[in-house]
């Protein structure tokens, strides 16, 4: 009896982290989505992206890796005897997601991806139309890029001691990394704790004016965030950095500015208004390291004014999600323990996990 409870909890378990991944297939063409349905639960949680190209090997990612999907849903490191997908496969797929309707969705094609139900991002490729304001929809779709959302709730919590400055204010924090290395995640988390509060740190929560460019943190779909981002917090979708900033500033009276991958010059002019205007900001930006940074013209002028406080490196090394450095912004210098701030008593605070958030 026990064994066999122990199995159901189990199996229950599996189920429920499954179930985000097969939510995701019932906007995929049924062929495709029955091969994917038959790949083994525990590796379903752990996929990333699904990659349909037309006449090229079904794929998944996950974990840094691509993967080949045979007919049977077993993934392969080689691509013999593969499931290669159609025209039709990615058409039908197309057809779903939008659901049935081109036009209802061509200013979020514009961008070149769309949201739907989930927050789960589907990245879209094919030939490019032009007109007189610029680029107006893709057509003949030849790829999908299907990135699953997955929440990752208090993965912030053991570094909010050294985001938060006083009792209810921030350090300006900048959250660098390559590509798929957690940042946006470590964001949209910091952003709950900021919005919500964290009495453990006798920290009230704060106003958070959210400009969401790629509809990737707060993931609205009909309006409605899909994702976790707190009760205090004002998102802009599908907006650019620059008229985002200046619009929460002057309509929404925000504590903190957050937004995600600076790097235009529009976006190091925004941040200036935002300091003007005694806004904090967090925000993420690609690169390994400050070095890297200091390569990029914008970001360089914005790294040598030293505007950042908090400075927080991620790398994969030990799995996404690692925090490589936690620097001060005005010096570079790694934070040590003794510098950070601490609200509560040693017993209630959570020891920093410095290699791996997640």
């Amino acid at each position: 009896m026990e064994k066999q409870m122990s199995n159901n909890f189990i199996r229950k378990r599996i189920e429920n982290k499954s179930s985000t991944f097969n939510k995701v297939l019932n906007y995929l063409d049924p062929n495709i989505s029955s091969i994917l349905n038959r790949i083994p639960e525990d590796i379903k949680d752990r996929i990333e992206e699904i990659r349909i190209r037309s006449g090229k090997p079904l794929m998944i990612c996950m974990e840094g890796s691509d993967f080949f999907i045979n007919r049977v849903g077993k993934p392969e490191i080689n691509s013999n005897n593969v499931y290669i997908t159609t025209e039709e496969n990615v058409a039908k797929s197309f057809q779903i997601i939008s659901n049935y309707s081109v036009y209802a969705i061509e200013d979020e094609l514009k961008n070149g991806f769309i949201t739907i139900k989930g927050g789960h991002r589907v990245g879209v490729s094919g030939k490019v139309v032009y007109g007189k304001n610029g680029l107006e929809t893709i057509k003949n779709i030849s790829s999908l890029n299907v990135r699953i959302a997955r929440e990752k709730i208090g993965v912030s919590n053991t570094i909010m001691q050294d985001i938060i400055k006083e009792l209810n204010t921030i350090h300006h924090t900048l959250i660098v990394s390559p590509p798929q290395c957690g940042k946006t995640t470590l964001l949209r988390d910091i952003i709950r704790n900021l919005s919500n509060g964290m009495p453990n740190y006798n920290f009230r929560g704060i106003k958070v004016g959210l400009v969401d460019e790629r509809s990737e943190i707060a993931s609205l779909y009909n309006g409605q965030p899909q994702n976790n981002i707190g009760v205090r917090t004002d998102v802009l979708d599908g907006c650019k950095k620059y008229d985002g900033m200046i619009l929460l500033i002057r309509s929404m009276s925000p504590h903190v500015i957050a937004t995600d991958e600076l790097g235009d010059e529009k976006d190091i002019k925004a941040i200036h208004e935002a300091l003007k205007a005694g806004v904090k900001v967090i925000a993420t930006a690609h690169g390994e390291g400050i070095e890297d940074i200091k390569t990029k013209p914008n970001l360089k002028e914005i790294i040598e004014e030293k505007i950042f406080e908090r400075i927080f490196i991620l790398d994969n090394s030990n799995g996404v999600g690692t925090i490589r450095h936690i620097l001060d912004g005005k010096t570079f210098k790694p934070i040590s323990r003794g510098e950070r701030k601490n609200y509560v008593s040693i017993k209630n605070t959570r020891k920093l996990n410095s290699n791996n958030f997640f």
